[in-house]
């Protein structure tokens, strides 16, 4: 079954209607809900999967925040499973999408089952209203200067692992990456510049795993074990670095991520 598009109170997500447990996706700063199309049809059938677009992004409206925080968008989600009617679920967060991910299930661990952060994106530490950092602003320079088509050439070829060899899973990374607009990159981009994941991974309760691609350059291994050591002991669950792959890992290889996320969230997926 493929997915159906629903849009409530200013937020658009994709669902693919299941019987059984609810899987929620979150996609990175430079994607959106549709680029886990490739990643569904290795999911078991009978899982409900919601995958939302983020505010900003897609069909959703951007967020009333100049620079909003994790929790802003952690927030956003709340209220929107609610309107879904979802009242418990596992949480799967790519890049960015960790960020928030990992804000939501420390603050809302009662709703949580279980947590996967994939490519990690750690964040910059940044007090909001200060200097960004200049990874950050980098971002949102290169999309003004160079508009989103060139922004996406330019950008895209870093998120996959040799792309030469890839060029499909490179072109549904640039597909993505076309689509991104002011102001919500703006805001996303604040967001991980001001972003404390490790903060939020020391009030993680819920069982959670790490997935990471060995050759990611943008957010690399070594940031992803940072997170899964600094997990206490009873939400530490399995670390997974996936050889030949980099940051837009289940885009190259859904087959692989999908095996992955049924290894270490078995009781879910």
């Amino acid at each position: 079954m493929s997915w159906v598009a629903h849009t409530s109170d200013g937020l658009s997500y994709l669902e693919r209607p299941g019987n059984g447990p609810v899987l929620v996706l979150l996609h990175g700063i430079g994607s959106n809900a549709a680029s886990f199309t490739p990643l569904l049809p290795h999911l078991p059938a009978t899982l409900r999967v919601i995958a939302w677009n983020a505010p900003g992004y897609g069909g959703s409206a951007p967020l009333a925040p100049t620079w909003p925080q994790a929790q802003d968008y952690a927030s956003a989600l709340d209220g929107l499973l609610d309107r879904a009617r979802v009242p418990e679920f596992a949480l799967l967060g790519h890049s960015l999408g960790a960020l928030i991910a990992a804000s939501y299930a420390a603050g809302r661990a009662d709703r949580v089952s279980h947590l996967t952060l994939a490519a990690p994106a750690i964040g910059h530490g940044v007090p909001a209203g200060e200097a960004l950092s200049a990874p950050a602003q980098a971002r949102i320079d290169d999309l003004e200067r160079l508009g989103a088509e060139d922004f996406a050439k330019a950008r895209a070829p870093r998120l996959v692992h040799r792309p030469e060899d890839n060029p499909e899973a490179l072109a549904l990374v640039q597909t993505a990456m076309r689509r991104v607009s002011m102001p919500g990159y703006g805001q996303a981009a604040r967001m991980l510049a001001s972003g404390r994941l490790l903060d939020d991974a020391d009030r993680l309760w819920v069982p959670t795993d790490v997935i990471v691609g060995a050759e990611d350059q943008v957010t690399p291994p070594e940031g992803a074990r940072r997170v899964h050591d600094r997990l206490h002991a009873k939400a530490r669950g399995t670390y997974t670095e996936l050889p030949g792959l980099g940051h837009a890992l289940y885009q190259q290889d859904p087959v692989r991520f999908a095996k992955a996320l049924r290894q270490t969230a078995a009781a879910v997926v």
